[in-house]
C-alpha cells in the first residue's frame, strides 16, 4: 500500500473521531443539557463525517484497488495525488473548524472562510476524479463478460 493511500485511509479516519466526537457532543447538548442544536454544528458534523472520513476513505481506497494508471497517461502522478489530498484536506478541515467557530463567534469574515474552504474542497475532490477517470476501465473483466462469463 503506497504512502498517499494510507494518509487517504488514516485521515479518513481521523475525520471519522472528529464527526463522532461531534455528533456526541450535539446529542448531549440537545437531549441532557436541552440545548439547541446549532446549525454550523450539524454542518461541520455533517462534513467531517461525508466529507471528511467518506471521500477520504473512499478515494484511498480506489487510488489502491482501482488498475494503474494506462501506458501514457499523463493525469496520474504521485505529486498530483500528494497535491490532491493537501487542496483537499485543507477545504475540509478549515471547513470544519470554521463552521465550529462560526456556531459560538459571529466575525464577518468567518463566512467568507467557509465559502473560500467549500471551493477548496470542490476543487480537491474534482481533482481527485480527473486523476482516476483513466483509471476507471476494464482490465480483463470485458474478455470474461464477452465470453459469457456472469457476475
Amino acid at each position: 500500500m503506497h504512502t498517499i493511500v494510507r494518509r487517504f485511509i488514516k485521515t479518513g479516519g481521523v475525520f471519522l473521531l472528529v464527526g463522532l466526537a461531534l455528533g456526541a457532543w450535539l446529542l448531549l447538548s440537545r437531549e441532557l443539557l436541552g440545548r439547541g442544536v446549532h446549525p454550523h454544528l450539524v454542518s461541520a458534523h455533517t462534513h467531517a463525517l461525508l466529507s471528511g472520513f467518506g471521500l477520504f476513505l473512499i478515494f484511498g481506497v480506489a487510488l489502491w484497488l482501482f488498475p494503474k494508471p494506462p501506458k501514457g497517461d499523463l493525469r496520474y502522478t504521485p505529486g498530483r495525488a500528494r497535491l490532491a489530498y493537501w487542496i483537499l484536506l485543507a477545504g475540509t478541515s478549515v471547513r470544519v473548524a470554521m463552521e465550529v467557530l462560526r456556531s459560538a463567534v459571529h466575525g464577518a469574515w468567518i463566512p467568507w472562510a467557509i465559502v473560500a474552504s467549500g471551493f477548496l474542497q470542490v476543487a480537491g475532490a474534482s481533482f481527485v476524479l480527473w486523476i482516476l477517470w483513466p483509471r476507471i476501465r476494464a482490465v480483463g473483466s470485458h474478455l470474461r463478460e464477452a465470453s459469457g462469463e456472469r457476475f
